[in-house]
């Protein structure tokens, strides 16, 4: 279901839920809280469909700002994720003795670009 644009004043307050959102997340990933973690990502997820359809040609420099400052956070988080998966697959990979055990099968990966 289409949402109406936001208000000024609701794309500010939307953009400012969405910094605490990624604050949020970045210390669930910190402290390995699960919970914490699926919670901020149904956040995320409800906010990014209030953001839909944005219109950056028309934001003021507040939002701007904070749009950016949401780009940085949410590459942070992302980066530790991916740290955070890459420490679990050595680990398993150490448990089992299979160093591959992850590993995508080149026919697959290849199916998956085309």
């Amino acid at each position: 279901m289409p949402t109406s644009p936001l208000r000024p004043s609701e794309l500010s307050g939307a953009l400012r839920q969405m910094l605490a959102v990624l604050e949020d997340e970045r210390q669930a990933l910190a402290g390995l809280d699960l919970d914490a973690i699926v919670g901020t990502t149904l956040d995320k997820n409800r906010l990014c469909g209030a953001l839909e359809g944005l219109d950056a040609i028309h934001l003021d420099e507040e939002c701007r700002s904070m749009l950016d400052a949401a780009r940085r956070l949410n590459e942070v988080n992302r980066q530790v994720r991916n740290i955070i998966a890459a420490n679990v697959t050595r680990r398993l990979n150490a448990l089992t003795g299979s160093p591959q055990l992850y590993r995508i099968p080149p026919g697959y990966a290849m199916a998956a670009r085309g």
